[in-house]
């Protein structure tokens, strides 16, 4: 859980009447602007004005639905990537590891076989249609994580303020 914060974002030191801070805590951000002159303005004795983005947490759920995505599809990638290189490297296909892994991979990369003939010497054989795999998924990752984005993802920033003067004179 994060800790209140306060930072001090611009302050001007020939100017003392104007201080302006952003809190962060684990609510909105939230920019507030006060006015710190010792002696009171003429018209009124202070102001509050507080701005936060009203987008801020349609980008961040647009960020973690991509970074699911590109999870999953690195999982898959990975899967893969160890399948290639076992049979590169002429694995026992009945050890146990190599047996679960092409019993996982072996519907990922289906769509793929036969599509090119894979050269073989000895036990090792070099698979393209797992590379094919690898192409194709990384390339759908990234078309499905930019349209995930463009649907989800607010890339408009706005800020909406609301602010409170006191007059305090009679």
């Amino acid at each position: 859980m994060e800790e209140e914060r306060t930072d001090v974002l611009e302050t001007h030191p020939s100017d003392t009447t104007r201080e302006v801070r952003e809190v962060r805590d684990p609510a909105p951000r939230v920019t507030e602007v006060r006015n710190t002159r010792t002696a009171p303005r003429q018209d009124m004795d202070q102001v509050e004005m507080t701005a936060y983005d009203p987008y801020e947490g349609r980008r961040l759920a647009a960020y973690r639905l991509t970074q699911l995505i590109y999870w999953v599809f690195g999982l898959i990638e990975g899967l893969i990537a160890i399948r290639l290189i076992l049979k590169a490297l002429g694995a026992n296909q009945t050890a146990g590891f190599a047996e679960f892994i092409y019993g996982i991979t072996g519907p990922l990369v289906a769509p793929f076989y036969n599509l090119f003939s894979n050269p073989a010497y000895g036990n090792s054989v070099l698979e393209l249609s797992s590379i094919v795999a690898l192409v194709v998924y990384a390339l759908v990752a990234w078309l499905l994580g930019k349209l995930v984005w463009i649907l989800v993802g607010e890339t408009r920033s706005a800020v909406r303020t609301h602010s409170t003067t006191m007059d305090t004179r009679l």
